[in-house]
């Protein structure tokens, strides 16, 4: 049998993305050996982050792909898979369609796992995903019926909805979590939760202020508004080349400065969101809204650079009080990519290149898992 006391996991990653779920793996002793990708801007990225993996890109449903897929993992005796599937058509934050071709692609996920009969398996995806049906062999089923169909008499199957937040993750991300353990191995199960919260003053409370870049100003105006603006800068790029917000329009910015930890700018007395033409924006509570210091982030989505989208200002600091009763605050900005690395709980060192394109990464990683939360899940078996 084999001994994951003396021995790594050897692990297959399907639909990897660039990785990210992968981030803590070697450092526990689990080398993925063979990653798939469809995408060839991510496959390659992913191939600069883990140059030790081969990855494959290309599409898994043509049989080609498939089969060099299998071919690798068995040549290097692959006892784990792990799987993602995309979720567009799953998600809330999607159009929720069980038509969606891309619901139909953990069938070669399940296939693989019949192919090369891991010890064990993960597919992860969204909680939705245990009220998705797909046409399978002519009838309409749901998908953890087909994977417990055409695996459960191998393995022993376990289907868990988590939130990243009770292990130890200082961000809000619910994840449908399904474990599969081939019946000769002891059950694969879920870590024990945390017995507190890591908050977004944990992850990225020690980071100084820093202001944003404003593209419809005049420089007098700017330097006028922001008088600090390059020293803050210079302080934000000796952490991290990544720790810099991107490029947001005053409008939005003049409405999150007035706006406090929490809130949604909509809800200010007189500084509201307001359109290019000076009308007033109307949108859902969530957005324009500031994250929360003493809680765990909202779940990181990919349109994460916008500060009209939902949840993704800086949760500020109060500046200063103003006479008319408006306060003003600190970090009237969406996260910076190194802050949303910290708060997906990615590594400090985490090897991105250099010349990776950073609105590329920002959006890849709204996809992803928190990598922590996979290192727990490993532990749990190590």
């Amino acid at each position: 049998m084999f001994d994951v006391k003396k021995n790594k996991f050897r692990v297959l990653s399907l639909f990897a993305n660039i990785g990210v779920a992968e981030a803590y793996l070697e450092d526990i002793g689990c080398h993925v050996v063979v990653a798939n990708e469809l995408v060839k801007k991510r496959a390659d990225l992913y191939s600069k982050i883990y140059p030790r993996t081969t990855m494959v890109c290309g599409d898994i449903t043509v049989s080609e792909t498939y089969k060099t897929i299998i071919d690798i993992a068995k040549s290097n005796h692959v006892n784990m898979v792990i799987a993602t599937p995309p979720c567009q058509g799953m998600s809330t934050a999607g159009e929720q369609n069980e038509n969606d071709e891309r619901n139909k692609l953990v069938i070669p996920a399940i296939e693989s796992i019949l192919d090369l009969c891991p010890q064990y398996a993960m597919i992860e995806n969204v909680p939705n995903f245990i009220n998705t049906a797909i046409e399978y062999h002519g009838e309409r089923k749901l998908l953890t019926d087909i994977i417990m169909e055409a695996l459960g008499l191998s393995y022993n199957i376990s289907a868990n909805v988590v939130n990243t937040q009770d292990y130890g993750i200082a961000q809000s991300r619910e994840r449908m979590i399904i474990l599969l353990s081939r019946k000769d191995q002891r059950k694969w199960s879920l870590p024990p939760k945390e017995e507190r919260y890591v908050t977004l003053r944990d992850a990225i409370g020690w980071i100084p202020e820093i202001d944003p870049f404003v593209k419809d100003l005049s420089q007098e105006e700017f330097h006028r508004i922001f008088p600090y603006y390059e020293e803050r800068r210079t302080r934000a790029l000796a952490i991290s080349k990544w720790n810099i917000p991107p490029v947001h329009v005053y409008r939005q910015v003049e409405a999150m400065m007035y706006t406090p930890s929490g809130k949604t700018a909509f809800d200010n007395p007189v500084h509201k969101p307001i359109k290019q033409d000076g009308t007033y924006v109307k949108g859902y509570r969530n957005t324009y809204m500031r994250q929360r210091w003493d809680t765990p982030a909202y779940t990181v989505t990919m349109d994460n650079r916008k500060i009209s989208s939902q949840g993704n200002v800086h949760p500020g600091r109060l500046v200063c009080h103003g006479d008319n009763g408006e306060n003003l605050y600190s970090d009237p900005r969406t996260l910076t990519l190194y802050e949303l690395m910290l708060v997906m709980s990615l590594p400090k060192d985490w090897p991105l290149p250099e010349k990776a394109q950073e609105a590329f990464v920002r959006r890849v990683i709204g996809e992803g898992i928190p990598p922590l939360f996979i290192k727990k899940l490993f532990n749990s078996l190590l």
